[in-house]
Order: C-alpha cells, then sequence, then structure tokens
C-alpha cells in the first residue's frame, strides 16, 4: 500500500469494550481512518460517530460492507454472536480483527483461518495482554540473559456467587481466563507438548478454577492460575531466565530481580512505558491496534493471526481435558 493511503476501517460494534480500547486506539494511529461503523443499538452507534467524527452510520453491517467497502473490519462483539459475522467480512474479502475468544470452538477458529487463506485476508485476535508494555518489556530483558525456563500467568478475579458468563453459553476459561493461557504461550514460546491440569467447580454448577502446568517445545515450563473464586481481580506474570526474574501485572507495573539481589535491578511503569496516563495506550490495546493495522500496509501477517489463535485454543481444550 502507498505510504500516503491510509488503511480504511469499519467497526461492527459501539460497545464499552469497543469505545473504550479499539476506537481511541485507532484515532491515535496516523495510517489508520475509521471510515463506518455498525451497531444495531442507534444510540450507541450515533454516540460513537458522533465522538470520532465518523461518517458512515449503519445498523445493518452487510450493507456498510456493500456500501462502504473497507480494507479492514473490527467485529467487536460476545463471541456466541461473532462466526456467522466474521465469516461474512472474510467473505467479502476485508482483513478482520476480532475481540478474543476468538470463536466458541476451536474448530470454529479453524474454520475462519480456512476462509481467511482461501479469501486472501489478514486476521488477528485482540489477545492485547502479550502486547502490553510491562509484559513485552519484562519478556525481553530476561531473554537477554538466555533462554526462558519458565513462566506463570495467572488471572484472579473475585466471582464469588457471580453467575455463569453470558447465561452459561461461554465458559470462564474460553471466554476471559484464555487471556492467560494466550499470554503463557507467548511467554514461553514453541509448541505445547504435554499437559497436567486441575480444573474444578468450586462452589458453583460452572467451572470456575482452572490449573494447569504446561511442557513446551522451547525447553520452558509454564505455570496457568487461573481462579475466579479469589479476592481480586489480578493479571500477573512471572518470567524466569537464568539468573533473573520478572515478576509483573500489565496494569500496577512490574520488577525484575538478578544476581541474588533483594531489591529490584529495574522497576517498570506501564505508564511510563507508554509515555501515557491513557489506559488504553498503557495496557497493550493501542500496541495490539498498532502492530495490526502496520501489519495490514506491509501484507505482513499479524502475531495473532486465526493459525495462531487455534493454537491458543487447542492449549484451553488441552486443560480441560489433562486432569489429573
Amino acid at each position: 500500500m502507498p505510504r500516503s493511503k491510509k488503511l480504511r476501517i469499519a467497526m461492527i460494534g459501539a460497545g464499552g469494550r469497543a469505545l473504550a480500547a479499539h476506537y481511541p486506539a485507532l484515532h491515535d494511529i496516523r495510517r489508520a481512518q475509521l471510515v463506518a461503523v455498525s451497531d444495531l443499538d442507534e444510540a450507541r452507534l450515533h454516540k460513537a460517530c458522533d465522538q470520532y467524527q465518523i461518517k458512515g452510520r449503519y445498523t445493518d453491517y452487510r450493507q456498510m460492507l456493500e456500501r462502504e467497502k473497507p480494507d479492514a473490519v473490527y467485529a467487536i462483539m460476545p463471541p456466541h454472536h461473532l462466526y456467522d459475522i466474521a465469516a461474512t467480512v472474510i467473505e467479502h474479502g476485508c482483513h478482520l480483527l476480532i475481540e478474543k475468544p476468538p470463536a466458541v470452538t476451536t474448530e470454529q477458529v479453524r474454520q475462519l483461518a480456512l476462509l481467511a487463506k482461501r479469501h486472501n485476508v489478514l486476521t488477528g485476535v485482540a489477545f492485547q495482554r502479550r502486547f502490553a508494555p510491562v509484559i513485552r518489556r519484562g519478556k525481553a530483558l530476561c531473554h537477554k540473559r538466555g533462554p526462558i525456563h519458565t513462566a506463570h500467568a495467572s488471572f484472579y478475579k473475585n466471582w464469588v456467587g457471580g453467575a455463569p458468563y453470558y447465561k452459561g453459553a461461554m465458559d470462564m476459561l474460553t471466554c476471559d481466563g484464555i487471556h492467560a493461557v494466550d499470554t503463557l504461550r507467548y511467554l514461553c514460546g514453541g509448541e505445547v507438548e504435554s499437559v497436567a491440569s486441575d480444573s474444578r467447580r468450586l462452589d458453583a454448577d460452572h467451572w470456575n478454577i482452572h490449573l494447569a502446568m504446561v511442557r513446551f517445545s522451547s525447553g520452558a515450563t509454564g505455570l496457568l492460575l487461573n481462579n475466579f473464586m479469589a479476592g481480586r481481580r489480578m493479571f500477573s506474570v512471572e518470567i524466569h531466565s537464568p539468573g533473573i526474574s520478572f515478576f509483573g501485572d500489565p496494569e500496577e507495573g512490574g520488577q525484575l530481580f538478578a544476581d541474588n539481589r533483594t531489591d529490584p535491578v529495574q522497576e517498570l511503569d506501564p505508564r511510563a512505558l507508554a509515555r501515557s496516563d491513557a489506559d488504553y495506550r498503557a495496557f497493550g490495546a493501542y500496541d495490539l491496534n498498532r502492530h495490526f493495522v502496520d501489519c495490514l500496509l506491509k501484507e505482513k501477517k499479524p502475531e495473532t493471526h486465526f493459525d495462531d489463535a487455534v493454537k491458543t485454543m487447542e492449549l484451553v481444550d488441552a486443560v480441560y481435558g489433562s486432569q489429573i
């Protein structure tokens, strides 16, 4: 694509997640242009378009695709509503980014990936934790010392007494805990070789705790701690290379320890790394969107393309299927 040309992007969805992360991030990217929005809720539709001065406004996304002919589409909605819309976007030849999880089942993601190949469409999934500045920098600093041999990805929430997600349409690990699953894959690298897990329904009729040890072909061992019966919401990682360790939270910051020193050798603050106080800049959404746009402009496969997302979904399946 010529350097002077902007990527024309249409949005399907004007809800809270889209407005908190994707709209402001794309607005900040010079070579991205939001040209149209589709949402069934006209009040939300006009609010988003007025805020970002977007001309194209539709309640029918198919009409939007036909009239606007965007280069790329963001489809941001609950996962159990997504498949048919994603498939239609791909069949129109538009590049596509979707939120996590990429589908209800691994097979759905696999079929979307095959469809994208047939239509020469580039794809991405919004696994923004792996793009969070704190996590990205922490991994890079550890890797300078040598290969990562151990990593943890933990996602805790206080969902005590809470109902299952979407009235039971999606399980919590696939829908939300998948952030930790994908982050663990990113930290450890390589392919999954073996899994041992303990999944539980604690004081509930739905799954709410998933603990797993994962061996990767890179030589790293990963520990997944997904617990929605904990005391508070917290997402954290540990990264260990020979003689150096990083402990961090993409939203609260992190500390790097090395050479048996009791004090951290470096502290990472997400807002300082992002040079911004805005959450979408500091916590990974901007970096994810910038990466996706840059890949489309260069006609290069994004890091979280659908084939890679299949591997994250397969690890979710393995956690369920490898009970100790």
